[in-house]
């Protein structure tokens, strides 16, 4: 039986080329480039991509309008930050997105380190940091569904605010899903109240089905009113025609990672988070761990989603997947590098496989 779900693929978005390895060509960053991967992850079966946010890259929400604009299914998953946006703007930005595209936003909150003062934000520590957005996510929702909304809390303030253009209800979505990430446990407040899908990066199978089952106990003792939490999945996926030649070429990438000529693969090194560190001590349980779940990238400046690699056949990696919907996963966002080939070669070999019942 297939994993059924939701297939998106990454669009780095940075205005240095070689991301993780990728080709580096003049005009990776223009609409002309950006576009045709879109049109290309349309083609090719993708539901969408996660689109990379931070200060010193270019601004997320521009780059998935130019997108949307562009094209007629794939769905942008927008990476953004409190603080970066303020809630009410977000919300009316979004709404107007949503409005205009068809319905086809997806938001992911982002709560990382950035470069704060460089926009004029300032937070304090952890506990400040994702209470501030849990009151972003909670009035942003409100903007969405409410009007007429006042809102008197610690980081935000609005009165008689009514955003407009009304999101419109479609089937069961009432406005775009909240992604939202994070490992700690003040993180795991946000997304066991606030969150619409709580993403993960790639842990084993046990650790997954352990914070799966933690984040749903925490939804019943926190007294979510919301519907039940979502669960995605971002990953590297290494797919090759025979098991020997992923796992020939995942060592030889790795080595060029250790030659430090693989491109920019350290981009959550800066600051390692509560998340990153889970993915760090991997290494120390093993190079491979469940059937095919590959640390080794963790050792050499894998950063990320490119800290661990599913690493095989398109037939090893799409079985290793369905074992994570098992467990609940609903919601993929996969990658390899170089990005636009990839993501071509894997909506050809490794997605229909993933439909498959």
């Amino acid at each position: 039986m297939g994993a059924g779900g939701e297939y998106l693929w990454y669009i780095p978005n940075d205005t240095r080329a070689g991301h993780r390895g990728d080709v580096a060509v003049e005009g990776h960053d223009g609409l002309e480039a950006l576009t045709a991967q879109a049109t290309g992850l349309e083609a090719a079966g993708w539901t969408g991509a996660l689109i990379g946010t931070g200060w010193g890259r270019p601004d997320t929400f521009t780059v998935a309008t130019a997108l949307v604009a562009r094209t007629t299914t794939f769905e942008p998953l927008i990476a953004v930050r409190p603080g970066y946006w303020s809630p009410a703007h977000f919300a009316a930005s979004a709404a107007t997105l949503d409005g205009l595209s068809g319905g086809r936003v997806r938001i992911n909150i982002v709560s990382g380190q950035d470069d704060l003062a460089a926009y004029g934000d300032s937070e304090g520590d952890q506990d400040e940091r994702y209470a501030r957005t849990r009151e972003f996510m909670r009035l942003v929702r409100r903007l969405w569904t409410e009007e007429d909304v006042t809102h008197a809390g610690r980081y935000f303030h609005v009165s008689r605010s009514t955003v407009q253009p009304r999101i419109r209800v479609r089937g069961d979505r009432r406005h775009p899903r909240l992604h939202f990430g994070g490992a700690s446990a003040a993180a795991e407040r946000v997304a066991a109240t606030e969150a619409d899908v709580q993403l993960f990066w790639g842990e084993p199978l046990a650790d997954i089905g352990a914070r799966i089952a933690r984040l749903k106990a925490l939804s019943t003792r926190l007294d979510r009113d919301l519907p039940p939490l979502a669960f995605g999945l971002r990953i590297t996926t290494l797919v090759r025609d025979t098991r020997a030649q992923a796992w020939a070429d995942a060592e030889a990438k790795v080595a060029r990672m250790m030659a430090g000529t693989a491109g920019d693969w350290q981009d959550h090194r800066t600051v390692v988070a509560h998340g990153q560190q889970r993915l760090n001590d991997l290494v120390a349980r093993g190079e491979v761990l469940d059937d095919n779940l590959y640390t080794a990238p963790a050792r050499h400046g894998g950063g990320g989603a490119g800290t661990t690699w599913l690493v095989g056949t398109a037939a090893d990696v799409a079985r290793s997947l369905r074992k994570y919907a098992d467990l609940g996963i609903s919601q993929f966002i996969l990658s390899d590098t170089p990005y636009r080939a990839e993501s071509e070669r894997q909506g050809r070999v490794l997605l229909p496989l993933m439909r498959l019942r």
